[in-house]
């Protein structure tokens, strides 16, 4: 017998196929689906959707924002150096500027 699906279950099922990291083709035998009626209904809810493409998350990163670098004067020297210039390496460099 048939069994009648909403789109609404067809999304969520077109949604957890995407998500299995299965084919469609093994997606549709292991849930008993026929493959002409997935890709159908799959192509109808993509042209009513206004070709909204889901995307899959395959890697977390940070957004680190870029910092400026600060700027030193001494007389007649500017130096622009980055904020991750360490304590140590800044106050020898004070101390060759001045010396």
């Amino acid at each position: 017998m048939r069994k009648s699906r909403s789109l609404e279950q067809w999304r969520n099922i077109i949604e957890e196929q995407q998500a299995s990291d299965l084919t469609i083709a093994e997606y549709c035998q292991q849930h008993a689906l026929s493959k002409t009626t997935f890709y159908a209904t799959k192509n109808k809810l993509s042209a009513s959707s206004g070709h909204f493409i889901r995307a899959k998350i395959t890697k977390q990163i940070d957004v680190i924002e870029q910092q400026k670098p600060f700027t030193l004067a001494i007389g007649n020297v500017t130096l622009s150096l980055p904020t991750t210039t360490s304590a140590t390496f800044l106050s020898q460099l004070l101390r060759d500027l001045a010396g």
